[in-house]
Formats: C-alpha cells, sequence, structure tokens
C-alpha cells in the first residue's frame, strides 16, 4: 500500500496494484466560495500540477460531492471512462456529469479487484445539521495480501459508526479530523481530537482536513 496526500482530504492511494484517487479537490487556491465568511477556498494551491495528481490514475473513490471534496476542476479534468466508486446518493449526478462506470456502493462488491465496504457516516449529529450537510459515506478497501483501509469520510464518531467499524478491524484508518463545526450552534461536522483517538486505537494516516480549507 502507498498514500499520498495531496491537499485537505485528497489522496492517492496504491493498494493491490491499482492506482486510485480519493475526494478530488483540484482547483486553484480561491476557486470555491466561502464556507465561514472568512476566506474563499481552498486556502492552498495544490503540492502539484492536476495532471501529476491524475497521472496513473485507475479509478476514483468519492465519499460525497460537497466542492472540497469533488470540485469543479475535479469535474472538468477526470476521464469520463473512469470507474468511480460513490454512495447511492450521488451516483445520478455523476452519471449526469457523463461518468460511465459509476458503482453505487449500497453495502459491499468487488471494485478494481478490491473488496469495498461501505460503512455509516454522519457529517454532524442534530437534524438540522445533517439536513444542511446531506449524506456522506465512509469505505473499507481490502484485498488479500494488502493492508485494509479505512476512508472515514466527513463524519462524527458515533456509537454506531464504531460498532460497523470494530468487526472489520482496518489496519489503516484516515480520517477527517479538523474538528470543523457548523452553524450558530458550533456543531462538529468532523471528528476532533479526541474522537479521532476514540476512532484509531491502532495504526492510522490523519489527513489534517481543515488546514487548507475554511470552515470556523
Amino acid at each position: 500500500m502507498q498514500l499520498q496526500l495531496i491537499r485537505n482530504a485528497t489522496l492517492r492511494l496504491t493498494l493491490a496494484g491499482k492506482t486510485l484517487l480519493y475526494d478530488p479537490m483540484l482547483g486553484l487556491a480561491g476557486s470555491l466560495p466561502s464556507y465561514a465568511g472568512v476566506a474563499t477556498n481552498p486556502l492552498a494551491d495544490l503540492p502539484l500540477p492536476p495532471e501529476e495528481v491524475l497521472a496513473g490514475v485507475e479509478g476514483v473513490i468519492v465519499s460525497h460531492l460537497h466542492g472540497d471534496h469533488f470540485d469543479r476542476t475535479a469535474r472538468e479534468l477526470l476521464p469520463r471512462e473512469l470507474p468511480v466508486l460513490a454512495q447511492p446518493e450521488d451516483a445520478p449526478r455523476l452519471r449526469a456529469w457523463g461518468f460511465e462506470g459509476v458503482l453505487a456502493l449500497e453495502d459491499s462488491a468487488s471494485w478494481q479487484g478490491l473488496e469495498a465496504i461501505r460503512l455509516p457516516a454522519r457529517h454532524g449529529s442534530s437534524p438540522e445539521v445533517l439536513a444542511d450537510m446531506g449524506p456522506v459515506a465512509g469505505y473499507l478497501l481490502r484485498a488479500p495480501g494488502e493492508p485494509s483501509i479505512y476512508l472515514a469520510g466527513d463524519t462524527v464518531w458515533y456509537p454506531e459508526l464504531a460498532a460497523a467499524a470494530a468487526p472489520l478491524a482496518p489496519d489503516v484508518v484516515v480520517t477527517h479530523s479538523g474538528g470543523a463545526v457548523w452553524g450558530e450552534g458550533r456543531e462538529l461536522i468532523l471528528m476532533d481530537d479526541a474522537q479521532t483517538a476514540a476512532a484509531c486505537p491502532g495504526r492510522f494516516a490523519v489527513p489534517e482536513d481543515g488546514e487548507e480549507v475554511a470552515t470556523t
């Protein structure tokens, strides 16, 4: 397994000989609107040209379609024939954008030579914030002879998620742990440090989602 953090939640992942791109946000700094009225997003440019980010990519994994996880630039640059793994709620929009090989993952499936398992996720806790944020998915990927990896997505850590993840015992956990909050009540919409420690009792990788996108 090889992991390369690009920016925010965007990762290049090589697993079982396949090179995959997770949550591609490929636009220039400032190409997205402000979420908190502080600064336009992202706060930093990509560390390498988009063409290098996309080089050799054989599939795309999408946790959800917020602009800081799948932006307009990604929509423009990604080849339409690339296989895309997504939650069912996002599949119609992806297909409408012309992506031909969208797998809407309900529970589990074989994808790109890997076993892909969908895990629950909540981008907040209250009904009001969850309605604002919309659905999001976590994924566990595994293949014989490789470490398993859990891509948590934009979620808080909560009992039902803990119960679903524990039996899978992922070797690597990637969380979006910016501790971002939302609304007047400043409700947590991403794991903070305490929740991350609970989610990752073993070895883990943590993209510090929040350093390149202003949400609070």
